[in-house]
């Protein structure tokens, strides 16, 4: 067999192009479209898919432009928004308006829980009348002269109010300067943002420890408020600040009145003021020593518990002295100004002391440093565990 019949055998008959049916050309065609298509819809699903991946870990700030190649060399730009970097940014103001909403609240239920506490403090003390208790004409408790407070109501206020506040103040402050020299500047606290503006962890701190010192005093306060006005009982200086006149118009001069519990009577009250004619019936339980103990005793745990400066192991216990020695004074002061009765004072300080106790044992754990303010329970509690 020649050469030219096994190369007729062996090669495919191909057609010249020009030769293709008209039919066998569209088909082509639209199999090249069909398949340039499909092309240009896996770039783009792929390209989409990247820049979703690449969007949770950087932000998209600008246009992104893809090039695609198919069979034939033809380029497509294929240009992608930046729509999904809009998404985030809305994502990103509306998380921000909750966070500031979210604080607000929790601001203001504060604020309101404080008011709902105050309030009747303020309704006693404007339209408060206490029980109208009786006296004996021969009582001599009640017989001691009027005389001007020591300890005056500005006094109490700086007394009860600027002093531990301030110190709170100060402490959180030296702490929080403290810790950011210790963990470089490597704060592990959790932050608080407020309209774009970082509290600072020392406010927070302050805002905490002074808040349940406002609802402890204000709870304390209302607690003597309602035993004053419940009990009525009268002051040293009752005759002194009253003179009181029976309704038959004879006076505690009158023998016929010795021995006789006298009700039905009026206070003539000649050089004494509505105030203090209200007042003298408010003796049990001193208010002056409910409030200076709760104040300092819970200003004296305060210290126990965060005042942790290593300098001089005597001053926060010399501090702690000076605080309580104050309310001490000051519940002296009313009996000794004949303001109340010894176990008024007693009942007074008393409380004030429990309210303290109370509020800063019930705080939480991470508010106050339980190892230094109960450290005999600690050690209980860690044995037992």
């Amino acid at each position: 067999m020649s050469n030219d019949s096994s190369a007729s055998e062996t090669t495919p008959l191909r057609r010249p192009e020009n030769q293709l049916s008209e039919d066998v050309r569209n088909n082509i065609a639209t199999t090249s479209q069909h398949s340039r298509n499909q092309n240009v819809d896996n770039g783009l699903q792929t390209n989409k898919n990247h820049n979703l991946n690449g969007n949770k870990s950087n932000n998209i700030s600008s246009d992104t432009t893809v090039t695609l190649n198919n069979r034939n060399n033809n380029n497509f730009e294929v240009h992608l928004g930046n729509s999904i970097n809009n998404n985030n940014n809305n994502s990103t103001s509306q998380l921000k308006m909750e966070t500031n909403k979210r604080i607000l609240y929790r601001v203001g239920l504060d604020v309101l829980i404080l008011l709902c506490v105050g309030f009747p403090i303020l309704c006693f003390f404007l339209f408060g009348s206490a029980y109208k208790r009786g006296f004996f004409c021969d009582d001599e408790s009640l017989k001691h002269p009027f005389k001007e407070s020591t300890v005056r109501n500005w006094m109490l206020y700086f007394i009860g109010l600027v002093l531990p506040i301030g110190a709170i103040i100060i402490v959180e402050v030296v702490r929080s300067k403290h810790n950011a020299k210790t963990s470089n500047g490597n704060n592990i606290s959790r932050p608080y943002v407020f309209m774009d503006y970082e509290i600072p962890d020392w406010m927070v701190e302050c805002y905490k420890k002074i808040g349940i010192f406002g609802f402890g005093a204000a709870v304390c306060q209302m607690t003597t408020d309602i035993a004053k006005y419940s009990i009525g009982r009268l002051r040293p200086h009752f005759f002194a600040v009253c003179q009181p006149m029976m309704s038959d118009g004879s006076t505690c001069a009158d023998t016929s009145n010795a021995g006789k519990y006298i009700q039905d009577f009026r206070c003539i009250g000649e050089g004494s003021s509505a105030r203090m004619l209200k007042e003298i019936r408010l003796s049990f339980p001193s208010g002056h020593s409910s409030f200076t103990f709760f104040t300092m005793v819970y200003l004296a745990l305060y210290l126990q518990s965060r005042m942790t400066w290593r300098g001089s192991k005597l001053l926060r216990h010399f501090l702690q002295f000076i605080f309580i020695m104050i309310a001490w004074y000051t519940a002296l002061s009313r009996v000794s100004d004949y303001k109340h009765h010894w176990s008024d004072v007693l009942a007074g300080s008393t409380i004030g002391s429990l309210c303290a106790i109370i509020v800063s044992y019930l705080t939480p754990d991470n508010w106050f440093n339980w190892k230094t303010v109960w450290p005999i329970e600690h050690k209980i509690h860690k044995k037992l565990n």
